[in-house]
């Protein structure tokens, strides 16, 4: 795994676990709520996902970003999906996005290097 991948997804899973040990009602019930969200119903699981990933990028939130795209890739999305999805959000969110979208195709370049 990826230098890069390995070190956002270490991060990740230590701090919520301290963030969640902490037994704060309102934290665990907003992370509930976000797993359910994600959960398939109307719309599957993948849509879901690159749905959160456009927002995620329109707003600019680089962890954020970084962890739908590891979904997304754990998902099967393609390569050429992606860059559609990249396309949208840089649309929606203009200039702006430019930044997080060079950082995303860095990440996901990482993602893809994994499977090969």
């Amino acid at each position: 795994m990826s230098t890069l991948v390995k070190e956002f997804n270490d991060y990740r899973s230590r701090m919520n676990e301290v963030i969640l040990s902490k037994n704060n009602l309102v934290i665990k019930r907003l992370w509930n709520l976000d797993t359910n969200t994600y959960a398939a119903g109307a719309l599957n699981v993948k849509t879901k996902e690159l749905l959160g990933l456009v927002a995620s990028m329109v707003l600019r939130c680089d962890d954020c970003i970084k962890y739908h795209l590891g979904k997304s890739h754990e998902l099967g999305v393609s390569t050429e999906e992606m860059y559609e999805v990249f396309a949208v959000a840089n649309i929606v969110g203009g200039t702006i996005v430019i930044p997080h979208t060079r950082r995303a195709a860095e990440f996901w370049e990482e993602l893809t290097e994994i499977n090969q």
